[in-house]
């Protein structure tokens, strides 16, 4: 893991002030895998052969190779939230970025933009639909800023593997904000969910953005698209978008949050 210092990006709200640093060791590293365990395995149902139920930690083999960014209360210390970072050079020792597993990311990959995988983001219950989200992106900022980032990808779930229910969603993200052909990534075979579910004049786009997650629902309004088709993963019981977002269509406001010049 990287032990360089990142500046601290603090909110103060009704009851708390929240602050964000990268993991400078293990027993952190183990404290946002701790909060994956209550999110991903004990709320959602998630498992994977390296999910350690004694110590009550959900790790996999990904997780030495990469930087995790924490979201802490400032008074006790406690993680609130996290997120994983993956740059180019680390997937290259780890052997590949996770998203690879859900999606050919041949587009991506022959680009030549300097890319960054974001993963394994959740927030305590504490403190959803507050600021947590916005204080983990802006030291999400900071970061790409110092690697200078040109294109964040990484996949987002809606929660539950049964398409039909999740039919407004996917056709709206199919018909409104799939990414340009040249970036264009595609969901396996072996697990490819088809997303044009709907024809796009019988998507209520209301009901459908109410079901999308908060996290995809961030990408899209600061101009993310998704790639072709979803991916369903039984065993996070969740069906994947693969999100992406190109640094250079930010707009002046936005660029000025991730440090690029406006």
């Amino acid at each position: 893991m990287l032990h360089e210092k990142l500046h601290l990006h603090a909110v103060q709200g009704t009851a708390r002030q929240l602050e964000v640093s990268l993991a400078r060791d293990e027993a952190e590293l183990r404290t946002a895998q701790r909060l994956r365990y209550e999110v991903f395995v004990k709320e959602l149902g998630a498992t994977g052969p390296l999910v350690d139920h004694a110590a009550r930690l959900e790790r996999d083999a990904l997780d030495p190779y990469c930087d995790h960014l924490l979201l802490k209360e400032r008074d006790t210390g406690r993680v609130v939230g996290v997120y994983r970072l993956m740059r180019a050079d680390q997937a290259a020792a780890a052997g590949g970025f996770y998203s690879d597993r859900e999606y050919d990311l041949g587009p991506l990959l022959a680009s030549g933009r300097k890319l960054l995988e974001l993963g394994r983001s959740c927030l305590h219950p504490d403190v959803r639909g507050g600021a947590g989200l916005q204080v983990l992106w802006l030291g999400l900022a900071g970061y790409v800023a110092r690697h200078q980032i040109d294109l964040l990808f990484g996949v987002g779930s809606f929660q539950g593997t049964d398409a039909r229910a999740l039919a407004q969603p996917l056709s709206l993200l199919h018909h409104r904000h799939l990414a340009p052909r040249r970036l264009r990534v595609k969901a396996r075979e072996d697990a490819f969910q088809n997303m044009n579910l709907l024809a796009e004049e019988a998507i209520d786009r209301k009901a459908a953005m109410l079901q999308v997650p908060g996290l995809i629902r961030s990408y899209l309004r600061l101009g993310g698209y998704v790639g072709q088709g979803a991916f369903v993963d039984h065993a996070f019981n969740t069906t994947d978008v693969c999100l992406m977002l190109d640094t250079a269509r930010l707009n002046p406001r936005q660029a000025r949050l991730y440090g690029a010049p406006a």
